[in-house]
């Protein structure tokens, strides 16, 4: 179990690296002053940031979910597998049952990461080198903000991330057991791994597409402030705000970036990880069980992915 936690906390590393550029240019474009719009869509971000804060500029605020991947890999697959023990039986109810139930667990650790990750990539927005840094790191950005606001301050938009995260997993791990089962992977199929990667991905995009809209919300919330002053009073009034000034369109803010970064960092995640149990259990005899957190049995060395925060 724990070479299975670390291959997916190896997988996990791989894929943030691969998708936190994408994940600072959606933040960005969710959270923008519709009144005066600093970009015009993904692409325009992405040239944005580059030129005026270096490639750098498109990494802020990774410290954030490196430092929180292994605790939420640990929580996300021991929970999910320890579901599917106790529930007996895998079924695709099952399935997205015991996703449902890791994805609600972790956001304890996710929640306080997401906020600082918001907060580190907001900082110093349009500037090559930020003339005042408000933080010095993620870390600092939680010490500052537990100081200043409590506890409640750095559970901040912990209700959105509980609304996203239990359906987002279930959906994630029920689509992942369907592709795989109707792919057909086979120990002996030449094409195993492609369609690994195909089925991680697209239950990645899958996984976001259902639960988009509270995300654009969870950001805006967790933003909310950094400039001294407090848009929203909570949740619904930061969805009735957001839909009179912008329409229901403002529910698709920054979903381009977030469908490209989804297939990338899941194919990523699920080649590291079978990269990594290839090589640490060379010349054993495993199991899908082995390799996968209580999914459908198909074939050895099956690696697991992380969609969110992904």
């Amino acid at each position: 179990m724990a070479l299975d936690f670390a291959a997916g906390c190896v997988g996990g590393a791989a894929g943030v690296l691969v998708g936190h550029p994408f994940d600072t240019v959606k933040v960005r474009l969710q959270v923008q002053n519709v009144d005066k719009p600093l970009y015009r869509g993904t692409f325009h971000c992405f040239q944005s940031i580059v030129r005026q804060e270096s490639m750098l500029g498109l990494y802020k605020g990774i410290g954030s979910p490196m430092m929180g991947l292994t605790f939420i890999n640990a929580i996300v697959f021991g929970v999910q597998g320890n579901a599917m023990r106790k529930l007996g039986r895998d079924t695709p109810l099952n399935q997205f049952l015991a996703g449902a139930s890791a994805g609600a667990i972790q956001c304890v650790i996710c929640c306080p990461m997401e906020l600082a990750k918001t907060r580190m990539q907001l900082q110093g927005t349009g500037e090559k080198k930020s003339k005042r840094k408000m933080y010095k790191n993620s870390l600092d950005c939680l010490v500052r903000i537990y100081k200043k606001e409590g506890i409640r301050g750095i559970n901040r938009g912990m209700v959105t991330t509980l609304i996203r995260e239990t359906p987002g997993f279930g959906v994630y791990f029920l689509t992942y057991d369907t592709l795989t089962r109707s792919l057909g992977c086979e120990p002996e199929d030449p094409y195993m791994i492609p369609k690994l990667l195909f089925a991680g991905g697209m239950s990645g995009i899958a996984s976001w597409l259902s639960t988009y809209p509270v995300d654009v919300i969870k950001s805006r919330l967790q933003a909310d402030g950094v400039g001294g002053v407090n848009q929203y009073s909570g949740i619904m009034d930061c969805v009735r705000q957001s839909l009179k000034k912008e329409g229901w369109r403002v529910f698709t803010r920054g979903l381009t970036s977030t469908l490209l970064r989804a297939f990338p960092v899941n194919a990523t995640t699920f080649a590291t990880v079978t990269l990594f149990l290839m090589y640490m259990r060379e010349g054993e005899e495993c199991s899908i069980q082995d390799s996968e957190p209580q999914a459908v049995a198909l074939q050895p060395l099956q690696p697991q992915a992380q969609p969110t925060s992904m």
